[in-house]
């Protein structure tokens, strides 16, 4: 669907288009560019853009198909770049998408899959300060990337913040089992190092895309995006070692826990064993046992029995076992 589409000159936005129609030739006779937003169009919807702009029929194939990855494209005059996004909507969840840009001499074209990282509110903040904008299409490509990348921030936080939860859930004394969270978390992180860390190779050639950037000053924006990016890729990377650490350390708590449980019943079944042994021997029915005489006999029995079970227990307690 069609987001937006308006025509931009001198970092002032002086045209608002219905439709793509006729928006080439327009920001051509301004000396202008026309910025075209679109979310998820279709084949149809996508066609009259293509009959605008007269666009190459590969590029056509890559931006209806989403799920791309984060790649730069040069078609004669045509650059296409993709940028992967990132969203934290759920508790646990990193909801992964992606926007395209087609960017002409005189156009842009920005097509949005999935719902992180919305463009409206960026392009009313580009319009309201112009000095980005007066930079032409490949500066809208370096805000949109900027914001790209503080987005990865955010989701970056909030999946610290699950890995705090887990390893407390590991190390608790009510005796949880956060494993399959704890593996849960580690898909997340590793489906969004998958699909970010291709970005690195994107910033670092448009930083060196001289037919794109024409000698503007948006080399050195571009490295400062790079330069976050590294900084997202290491928190990156740490997140996904405290997940593994974690879920080792939650193996070894289980395997601990499993063996202080054996332990316990073991102890226990000596303490019952015991007098069930001493029982045993005096409940034997022969005809020459001394103690079947005495008064004091089933006295010194049951004694017996309490004095072993004591000893037993207080060792067991001295040990941990119990």
């Amino acid at each position: 669907m069609l987001v937006d589409c308006a025509i931009y000159r001198d970092g002032t936005r002086i045209d608002d288009a219905g439709d793509v129609s006729g928006a080439s030739e327009r920001a051509a006779a301004e000396g202008a560019f026309a910025w075209i937003g679109l979310h998820e169009p279709s084949a149809e919807e996508f066609a009259a853009v293509t009959a605008e702009f007269h666009l190459h029929e590969l590029l056509v194939e890559d931006a209806l198909k989403a799920h791309q990855r984060a790649k730069i494209e040069q078609y004669g005059d045509v650059w296409f770049v993709v940028l992967k996004t990132a969203g934290y909507h759920n508790p646990d969840e990193v909801v992964v998408g992606e926007i395209q840009f087609i960017i002409g001499p005189a156009f842009l074209i920005t097509i949005r899959h999935g719902h992180a990282t919305p463009l409206t509110d960026l392009r009313a903040h580009l319009e309201r300060d112009g000095r980005i904008l007066e930079l032409g299409p490949p500066a809208v490509l370096y805000a949109v990337a900027d914001r790209v990348v503080d987005d990865y921030v955010l989701v970056i936080e909030e999946l610290e913040v699950d890995v705090d939860e887990a390893e407390a859930a590991v190390f608790s004394d009510e005796r949880l089992n956060p494993a399959e969270r704890i593996f849960g978390l580690k898909r997340q992180v590793l489906e969004l190092l998958r699909n970010v860390m291709p970005m690195s190779e994107v910033m670092t050639d448009l930083e060196r895309a001289d037919g794109l950037l024409r000698e503007s000053p948006l080399q050195h924006y571009f490295r400062d995006v790079h330069d976050h990016l590294q900084r997202v890729l290491g928190r990156l990377e740490l997140v996904r070692d405290l997940l593994t650490d974690a879920l080792n350390a939650n193996l070894a708590q289980v395997s601990v826990r499993q063996n202080n449980d054996m332990r316990t019943i073991s102890a226990w079944a000596a303490l019952i064993a015991a007098p069930t042994m001493l029982a045993g021997v005096w409940g034997m029915n022969f005809r020459n046992m001394p103690e079947l005489d005495w008064a004091a006999g089933y006295p010194v029995a049951i004694g017996s029995m309490l004095v072993v079970v004591g000893l037993l227990w207080w060792q067991f307690k001295r040990s941990g076992w119990l």
